[in-house]
């Protein structure tokens, strides 16, 4: 079990905050930094390079605000949010930004310590009702044209790969479907994550069915 991941956590409310260092202290985890503002969050991450940033949306400055900055300084800083919000639109912009997960409070604490190590590992994370909530609906606005000259980026045999996976499939299943090795299906998504700018299966998803949207839009409307 991977233990010892430095962790820390965001959050403007002192008892909830703590009430989360606490648990994940004795869940194994060493708390490296607590803050409670969009400018803490972007302090800590450049001062304490910690595994994991563990951040809210609502708090002084706003916490998706400081995903861009931290990225732009650490690439490969780990961030998952914490928070309350069920909204589309900042599930969408905290995945589009670089966050590698998106969990709502309220979680179980062993649950949201199997899902640190897992992004730890390199997986992403959105809970699951999210994700069926963000494949159903289309975004608020999107830029006319962007979506679909991403995917003419993709390959024949990516696009095969994003269609299975945004269908729920995982890289095992995809894998038997395609009659390909896992790894290779591996290799696959990773070149689809860096040609549509994203980091993890749903935001992904997101975007091939939000690009089979415009695409069929433009058909009904033509």
């Amino acid at each position: 079990m991977m233990t010892d991941l430095r962790v820390a956590v965001c959050d403007d409310h002192p008892l909830f905050r703590e009430g989360v260092a606490r648990t994940l202290t004795e869940l194994g985890f060493d708390i490296v930094a607590e803050g409670g503002s969009r400018d803490d969050a972007i302090e800590i991450a450049q001062r304490h390079q910690p595994d994991i940033l563990l951040m809210d949306i609502s708090m002084p400055g706003g916490g998706l605000g400081a995903i861009g900055p931290i990225l732009a300084e650490r690439p490969d800083q780990n961030i998952v949010m914490l928070t309350v919000s069920e909204t589309s639109d900042d599930i969408r912009q905290a995945l589009q930004d670089g966050a590698k997960g998106y969990v709502l409070k309220g979680i179980g604490s062993g649950s949201l310590a199997e899902i640190l190590r897992s992004v730890a590992a390199g997986e992403g994370y959105v809970a699951p009702a999210l994700s069926a909530k963000l494949l159903a609906e289309p975004p608020a606005s999107a830029n006319e044209d962007s979506l679909s000259v991403a995917m003419r980026d993709l390959t024949t045999r990516e696009r095969e790969v994003l269609g299975l996976a945004a269908e729920g499939l995982s890289n095992k299943a995809i894998a038997i479907e395609l009659d390909l090795h896992e790894k290779t299906v591996k290799h696959h998504m990773t070149r689809i994550f860096a040609k549509l700018n994203v980091t993890n299966r749903t935001a992904a998803a997101i975007a091939w069915n939000d690009a089979a949207r415009e695409i069929s839009g433009r058909t009904l409307y033509s």
